[in-house]
């Protein structure tokens, strides 16, 4: 488990043991790391002092890449890669984390970030976490970094929840009861019955193998 969800699960339980109810929102990124655009990543880059040498080889290890497509056996035409940090790197996640490290500024509700996955936890008073999504929709936008609307749920916790609808960019979110976060299956009712039972099936799979 990281310390990500470890920091979500934490504050989730604390506040509903106080009777706040609390409302999680799963933020997924569309294509998140192929959508980072260079030019603007150097930028923010040179904002935080990387700069001269290490800003080149930066910008040398990003720029003439190319890519092409094959579907059954036909081949597109290459062509140039201006967005993205290259998967599978070390420094790949690193200037990921560096490019969306503002992505909360302005926003009230506590945010979890792990590379591309990003969670937002707020005590529901108000329907005040609907400022908070616009204020990331307008970021995404704004920063060309647009969200998976179809793919991002929110999570009701608490029994005095009034259950919120929200949307981001027009679309309203769907609701969930269950999502895997990064490995740890969360539940609304804040029961591990779950996660137990997948890893007990998981060890009996590997008491197989044995």
């Amino acid at each position: 488990m990281s310390y990500s969800s470890i920091r979500v699960l934490w504050g989730v339980n604390k506040h509903v043991d106080k009777g706040d109810p609390v409302d999680i929102v799963y933020l997924d990124f569309q294509k998140a790391f192929d959508k980072v655009p260079h030019q603007r990543l150097l930028c923010k880059l040179s904002c935080h002092g990387i700069r001269r040498k290490i800003l080149s080889w930066t910008e040398n290890w990003l720029k003439d890449r190319e890519q092409k497509i094959g579907i059954n056996g036909k081949f597109s035409e290459w062509r140039g890669v201006t967005s993205g940090v290259p998967q599978g790197s070390v420094l790949g996640p690193i200037l990921f984390n560096l490019f969306i490290n503002v992505l909360e500024k302005g926003v009230n509700s506590e945010v979890a970030k792990f590379a591309d996955d990003t969670k937002l936890l707020k005590i529901v008073k108000t329907k005040e976490l609907q400022k908070d999504l616009t204020k990331l929709s307008d970021w995404a936008t704004k920063w060309q970094m647009k969200f998976n609307v179809d793919k991002c749920k929110i999570m009701h916790f608490g029994k005095n929840n009034p259950k919120y609808t929200y949307n981001m960019m027009g679309a309203n979110l769907a609701t969930t009861n269950q999502e895997k976060d990064l490995g740890v299956i969360m539940d609304s009712s804040l029961k591990t019955s779950t996660q137990c039972a997948a890893a007990v099936k998981k060890a009996n799979g590997m008491l197989g193998i044995i």
